[in-house]
């Protein structure tokens, strides 16, 4: 994954090249060919607010497109390169482990697309306990739902892409 890139580089970027470092970011063609033809940016709350836009203005079927590309939650227990990542959510305890990925499973087959959500610091508990309770929203609930747990997960990608302002000396 491109990682402190620093927004002058992203935005003298090749286009091919930005797509694909936005890709990384957001699974989505469309919306990274979008973003990375939107340049340049004159700041990282700039870009950050097009690709919210981008996000918002994309089709359902865009979206369960992207949601394909989340592994299920504890897919990768305790995974160190996906420590913020939904796949890495972890239980010491088996018992929670297969909880999660029933009520994972459950979730798909009531709304008709996989969970997906910020999980930062979050524990297995944690988020078996905001499953439970995002399984009583309605399907056009959750699917906003979905959309901002996306682009809460698009903004954090995008900000360890960019870096710091400035980006580092590295690129």
């Amino acid at each position: 994954m491109h990682q402190g890139l620093g927004l002058d580089v992203f935005n003298a970027m090749p286009l091919r090249r930005a797509v694909h470092a936005v890709y990384e970011c957001c699974y989505s063609v469309p919306l990274a060919a979008d973003l990375a033809r939107g340049r340049p940016y004159d700041s990282h709350e700039a870009l950050f607010q097009q690709a919210d836009d981008l996000l918002f203005a994309l089709s359902e079927e865009s979206i369960d497109s992207i949601l394909q590309a989340y592994p299920d939650v504890g897919r990768r227990p305790g995974s160190e390169k996906s420590a913020a990542e939904q796949c890495a959510i972890w239980d010491e305890r088996a018992e929670v482990m297969a909880e999660l990925g029933a009520a994972s499973q459950r979730y798909l087959e009531h709304f008709g697309f996989g969970f997906v959500m910020f999980v930062n610091g979050l524990s297995a508990q944690d988020v078996l306990a905001t499953m439970s309770d995002r399984m009583l929203n309605d399907v056009d609930t959750e699917r906003k739902v979905v959309r901002n747990k996306l682009a809460r997960i698009n903004r954090t990608r995008l900000e360890r892409m960019l870096g710091p302002e400035g980006g580092y000396d590295n690129w």
